[in-house]
């Protein structure tokens, strides 16, 4: 699932568009809370119904909220260029993406384009996504003169992947496959593609930053893979858990906080900037799994 957000009182008073991701858990509450800020929503789900009754969660305890609900599954790149298009057609501004949809430890299994689960709805979707979208971002904020903002909800399991970080060459490999390191594998992938995603754009001048976030440990329909075992996991560190509204505060924090202009390519946990792994650090494996993923773009075409 994902979402789109139109925020009215992001840094100053204007009338912007921004997507999500998710139309439960954290996605839910982080729509919740632009709503209360004057924002358009858009929620954009592979599950139109949950999108639809997430919608009517929010509008039942804010009548003034403004949201619409449009089709989008992000492990079929052919669904998100459709989904991108419609959008477009809309001729609406977009200021704030927060790329927050994703799938969590599930079995082996290609996507309809034949790449991993994890990596293509995790990933890829949102690179394509957000390529599609950015020259929307760049036309809204210079005719806003507001800040654009690309948020990309990671995880500190982005320290548990393969030795290499990003398997190029074993993608696909279900004998290697490890559905923690895989996991871990797509969250690292979220960190690269911002830290390169914002390096192209400080590069070009364009008035948009690029930042990643660890929402922290939720249980969610997100972990409905490993439920069991992780509500074990869950009451053995009871006091590591969040709820869904702590769980979206940072990502609402690096979406509307004035403070943080021209604050680009960092990851932030709780609200403050954190370290990453030292694969995540690396600028080589930014570039080299940008040119992977549209390597993997283009022969899904």
């Amino acid at each position: 699932m994902s979402k789109i957000y139109c925020c009215r009182n992001f840094i100053e008073i204007c009338n912007v568009w921004c997507f999500s991701g998710g139309a439960s858990g954290i996605g839910l509450e982080t729509s919740r809370v632009f709503a209360l800020r004057g924002a358009h929503v858009i929620i954009a789900a592979r599950n139109t119904e949950a999108a639809s009754e997430a919608r009517r969660i929010i509008v039942e305890n804010n009548p003034a909220a403004r949201i619409d609900v449009l089709k989008l599954d992000l492990s079929s790149l052919k669904s998100v260029r459709a989904f991108a298009d419609q959008f477009n057609s809309m001729k609406l501004p977009l200021n704030i993406l927060i790329n927050n949809a994703g799938v969590m430890l599930c079995p082996f299994q290609l996507s309809k384009d034949g790449v991993e689960m994890q990596f293509a709805t995790n990933h890829l979707g949102h690179f394509l996504l957000t390529n599609l979208l950015l020259d929307n971002m760049k036309a809204t904020a210079q005719s806003t003169g507001i800040e654009g903002r690309i948020v990309n909800l990671s995880s500190y399991a982005h320290h548990v992947t393969y030795p290499k970080g990003i398997e190029f060459d074993k993608i696909n490999d279900e004998k290697k496959y490890s559905d923690a390191r895989a996991y871990g594998q797509s969250k690292l992938a979220n960190i690269l593609h911002a830290k390169e995603l914002s390096r192209r754009l400080k590069e070009e001048g364009a008035n948009i930053t690029v930042n990643s976030v660890h929402p922290g440990m939720i249980m969610t329909n997100l972990m409905r893979h490993s439920y069991v075992l992780l509500k074990v996991f869950q009451v053995a560190t009871f006091i590591l858990w969040k709820n869904v509204h702590q769980g979206a505060a940072t990502t609402c924090y690096i979406a509307l906080n004035p403070q943080l202009r021209g604050e680009t390519g960092k990851y932030f946990a709780d609200c403050n900037e954190e370290k990453t792994s030292k694969l995540a650090k690396s600028d080589e494996l930014a570039k080299q799994l940008w040119d992977f993923s549209e390597e993997l773009i283009t022969s899904a075409q």
